[in-house]
């Protein structure tokens, strides 16, 4: 097949849009993030930097959104793997439920925790009939967790699933001839070959639980994670260089995790893994 070459001014107008929308959606409010933080100096900067307050609450986002991440790898491979390796009447609606939250804005998944685990939510109730009294998490950090995990499974399911399907049962099947238990199949064969798709979506769903609002807003009362934090500093304190700083804190954060899952996908890659 021949290669399609265009000329320079074609390939300028072909790239115009992209770089435009680059520029008017990243580039453009970045700076102005960085300008609005550069205002008081390095000192105002660094004083925001160590306020004990915004470091718990950047130490809650990330262990929220760590403990998220693990706990929807783990149930996600287990049910992807399943899924892409067995046929069955109402596989597709099974696929179909269990990717539904996608289709939910965080308010929703929200208000739908606040219904299972809420004061008036069906635990509450339950634990009201059976134990005399009303067990309610919603507002907590538990039920921030859950509200998340809802969220993240559909997102690692998806990209455990379309990797599970690419993988050659020769493989497996040569490791067990070989006296490989099940185990050991899936230690030494099926994990290190999904190792790129579980880097990209452990990657997806800590960027996802880092910076998601719209849960955190329904649900997140009493608990200070870094969305709630640049919300508050924004809206009601009119405190326009804490919420920048910590917007770049935030956004930092979760390039890092991304650059740090795509230099592991090319270093699984490359050793043949």
């Amino acid at each position: 097949m021949r290669d399609i070459t265009f000329s320079r001014p074609l390939r300028g107008m072909m790239l115009a849009p992209a770089v435009a929308i680059f520029a008017a959606f990243w580039l453009l409010p970045m700076a102005a993030l960085a300008r609005i933080s550069a205002g008081d100096g390095l000192a105002g900067y660094l004083a925001i930097l160590t306020n004990a307050r915004y470091l718990r609450s950047l130490a809650t986002t990330l262990a929220l959104a760590g403990g998220v991440t693990l706990t929807a790898l783990a149930l996600s491979l287990i049910a992807g793997l399943f899924l892409a390796r067995r046929r069955f009447p109402g596989r597709h609606a099974l696929i179909a439920m269990l990717t539904l939250p996608l289709a939910f804005p965080g308010v929703v998944v929200g208000f739908m925790v606040i219904m299972l685990a809420g004061r008036q939510g069906l635990l509450a109730d339950a634990a009201a009939a059976l134990f005399g009294h009303r067990v309610v998490f919603a507002y907590s950090l538990g039920g921030l967790f859950l509200g998340y995990l809802y969220f993240s499974i559909p997102r690692v399911i998806l990209t455990l699933m379309a990797a599970a399907e690419k993988l050659d049962p020769a493989l497996e099947e040569a490791a067990r001839s070989l006296g490989a238990s099940s185990w050991q199949v899936l230690r030494d064969v099926v994990l290190p070959a999904l190792a790129p798709a579980l880097a990209a979506a452990s990657a997806l769903c800590f960027a996802t639980a880092v910076g998601a609002f719209g849960t955190a807003f329904t649900l997140a009362t009493d608990i200070n994670v870094l969305p709630m934090v640049i919300y508050t500093a924004f809206t009601l304190n009119a405190d326009l260089l804490t919420a920048a700083t910590l917007s770049l804190v935030l956004g930092a954060v979760t390039w890092l995790v991304l650059a740090w899952a795509d230099g592991l996908d090319g270093q699984t890659v490359a050793t043949g893994a």
